[in-house]
């Protein structure tokens, strides 16, 4: 018997009733049914996210800020409804709370009554984080509280990004206004450097002539101090005059007085001696003689008495002045002496003032360096702040408070969550529309077995048979999920080969198992199929799974069909399709050459389970 007779043979043995014809039938749309309707209700979900209910409650009571008053919770519920993400109803808190327990929300969202006045605390003395509540029960469903827990993330995302834009636009308004404060604190300090330049050249004129004033003070103290020695030899000089004219003075009244005295005494004298001469008997020729020498005498005398106190007289003056030319030599010695003293004193002080005015000079210098210093730092603050216009500012403030945006630059994209499952699931129907084909198709024929026929034709014709089914089936899968679901394919004819490929791979598997086991190996496709469910990475990523299944995720068929069908469904790489299509031909041949070697081993030799009625068909 030849493999087509045998494949026409369990064809027409699974066609020759009404009944086996619908359990055919039945069977045959189990991947479809499987796949298809799974993939449909899941084909986008997200895009239904507003048909889910959800709850708002608002119990924030508003807060001032900058004189205008503010509610922040109103805002942001009144967007979360504009928006229409979800079906959002805004509630009180206490129906809020029934409502996501007795399922009437999913979920719920809460802005306590500080919400507002927590927010505008970054700007004050008590900065504190604003609260926002979410509340979900996970008996409504566990991915509404994720879907939940996702929303209230992006809830609290687009807050910080308007609170901190709302606080960049007033760090950059600030920031205008300091840059206008520096410029007139450049103009200010454009004055003071100019003025500081000519308080340092002041004082540098200053300096010298105080340093001038200080040397020929110096110098005055020195000739004073020479002139006040020599006023006071003047007037010891005077003194020591002074008083030797008064000696002198004393002396010549007494010689004036003997002179006064004798010109007194000296007619009556001559007198005397007249009358003595006469008394004598002089001679009168003689008498006569010596009273003329007498008369001259008398007026040599009187001429000297008269010389002597005019002599006198200018004595008396000389002494008197020579008094006087004493007591002012001493006024001059005094005066000289006190004009010494303070040419000394004004020299100290000229020097204190040259020393001043010097340090003076040097202070202003550091002074003038200080406010250039100055002048430049602040000119290059200004240069520093960008004097931007207010549009500009709000760009800014956007950009600050929302600086990254994110750019999706996908090498291959499935498009929806129903297209990223589509992979494993179709993999999935393809074995479970394998398993269950073999319900009702037998493994291998008996009658040939019992006729000694090869057992390699037997085991290409138990092969072919449900391979050729499970073919259909994945045409039929094929048309739902690229026409019926509408999901995009970018290797159409890849994508179906590799269906095709994983089918009869599968069915390869299924029947090496059923050979060998029989009832017990149709069992162990249930496990492998459970196997596969979890290690073939179809959801979550496979490196996410424990060790001992992540291992098996690169051993079982499962894998490599699910990476190669998205492959060639997003458009991926065509090596690694190719890859994983070699792997599933590789599991296809080994499996086929078990199952040849079991129907090897039935032909020559019987053993108890051959008489024994299988579990199943």
């Amino acid at each position: 018997m030849k493999i087509p007779q045998m494949i026409a043979a369990e064809f027409r043995r699974l066609t020759a009733s009404p009944m086996s014809i619908v359990a055919l039938i039945a069977l045959m749309c189990v991947p479809v049914l499987y796949g298809g309707l799974y993939l449909w209700a899941n084909q986008n979900p997200y895009a239904n996210l507003d048909r889910i209910p959800a709850a708002i409650v608002v119990d924030d009571t508003g807060t001032t800020v900058d004189g205008a008053t503010v509610n922040y919770g109103d805002d942001v519920a009144d967007q979360l409804i504009q928006d229409g993400s979800f079906q959002w109803h805004r509630v009180e808190k206490s129906s809020a709370a029934s409502g996501v327990d007795d399922s009437k929300y999913d979920f719920s969202i809460t802005f306590p009554a500080d919400f507002s006045s927590a927010l505008a605390s970054a700007s004050g003395t008590d900065p504190h984080r604003a609260v926002v509540t979410l509340t979900t029960n996970d008996t409504n469903s566990y991915l509404a509280s994720t879907i939940g827990t996702q929303a209230a993330e992006k809830i609290r995302t687009s807050i910080v990004k308007q609170v901190n834009e709302q606080a960049a636009k007033q760090f950059l308004i600030g920031l205008a206004d300091i840059r206008s404060n520096l410029v007139s604190a450049v103009d200010g300090a454009n004055k003071l450097a100019d003025g500081s330049a000519r308080a340092q050249s002041g004082a540098s004129q200053l300096a010298d002539g105080t340093a001038q004033l200080a040397s020929g003070s110096q110098e005055l103290a020195g000739k004073l101090g020479e002139l006040a020695s020599g006023a006071q030899q003047v007037s010891d000089g005077a003194a020591q005059v002074a008083a030797g004219n008064q000696q002198l003075a004393a002396k010549a009244n007494q010689a004036a007085t003997a002179a006064s005295q004798i010109a007194t005494d000296a007619p009556a004298a001559g007198q005397r001696l007249i009358q003595q001469l006469q008394a004598s008997g002089a001679d009168p020729a003689v008498i006569a003689q010596v009273q003329a020498t007498l008369g001259q005498i008398d007026s040599t005398v009187q001429s000297g008495n008269s010389q002597i106190q005019g002599a006198v007289g200018q004595i008396n003056q000389l002494s008197a002045g020579a008094d006087q030319v004493a007591g002012g030599a001493s006024q001059v010695a005094a005066g000289s002496q006190q004009a010494a003293s303070g040419a000394s004193q004004v020299a100290s002080g000229a020097s204190t003032a040259a020393s001043g005015a010097a340090q003076l000079r040097d202070g202003l210098t550091t002074l003038h360096d200080g406010t250039t210093q100055l002048r430049d730092g602040l000119k290059d603050g200004v240069d520093r702040i960008p004097d931007n216009s207010p549009s500009l500012q709000k760009k800014q403030a956007s950009t600050i408070a929302d600086p990254v945006n994110l750019k999706n630059d996908s090498i291959t994209s499935a498009g929806t969550y129903g297209a990223g499952l589509a992979p494993f699931f179709v993999a999935l129907a393809a074995w479970i529309g394998i398993y269950a084909l073999f319900l009702i198709v037998k493994p291998v024929s008996r009658r040939a077995i019992t006729a000694l026929h090869s057992p390699v034709k037997i085991t290409l014709a138990g092969w072919l048979t449900p391979g050729l089914l499970g073919a259909v089936q994945m045409i039929g899968l094929f048309a739902i999920v690229s026409g019926a679901l509408g999901f995009r394919i970018d290797n159409p004819l890849g994508m179906y080969g590799l269906m095709g490929l994983a089918s009869i791979t599968f069915a390869a598997i299924i029947l090496a198992l059923n050979v060998w086991l029989g009832s017990v190996g149709q069992f162990l496709g249930l496990v492998l199929m459970v196997l596969q469910l979890v290690t073939a990475g179809g959801t979550f990523p496979w490196q996410t799974l424990p060790g001992p299944l992540a291992a098996l995720h690169h051993a079982l068929p499962m894998s490599y069909a699910v990476d190669g069908i998205r492959q060639v469904m997003y458009g991926g790489s065509a090596a690694t399709a190719w890859a994983d299509a070699g792997v599933l031909a590789l599991w296809m041949l080994i499996a086929l050459l078990v199952a040849a070697i079991g129907v090897t081993r039935m032909t020559h030799f019987r053993t108890l389970r051959d008489l024994r009625p299988s579990l199943i068909g």
